[in-house]
């Protein structure tokens, strides 16, 4: 009977440190997302200020970052009005980001 009544903390501590591992699992890899991605926003910017040879793999990574990263850019591209040939999305993008980032990691650090 005393075995019993000791297994149910067990069980409710086992809970918890399980739950504590997927917070922390989330919060890193909420922070790997962003950095990953706001790399990816940058080598997108480089690629298209920088005039490369033609190369097969070259033009691969570059339509890849394309898709990557133009769909979420073209959302603050809509939103910011045009100043001509200076393009603020990457900046206001990348800031954005990191801000979502850090309040979906306050938010799970909550229930941690």
């Amino acid at each position: 009977m005393a075995s019993a009544a000791n297994a149910a903390p067990m069980g409710d501590t086992a809970n918890l440190t399980l739950l504590a591992d997927a917070i922390d699992s989330a919060n890193s890899f909420i922070w790997a997302f962003a950095a990953v991605y706001t790399i990816a926003i940058f080598a997108y910017i480089l690629s298209s200020w920088l005039r490369m040879p033609y190369s097969p793999w070259l033009s691969r990574i570059q339509r890849f970052l394309y898709e990557v990263v133009e769909p979420y850019l073209r959302l603050f591209r809509r939103i910011l009005p045009s100043m001509g040939p200076l393009d603020l999305s990457p900046l206001v993008a990348t800031v954005a980001l990191w801000i979502l980032a850090g309040a979906l990691m306050r938010i799970l650090d909550q229930f941690h």
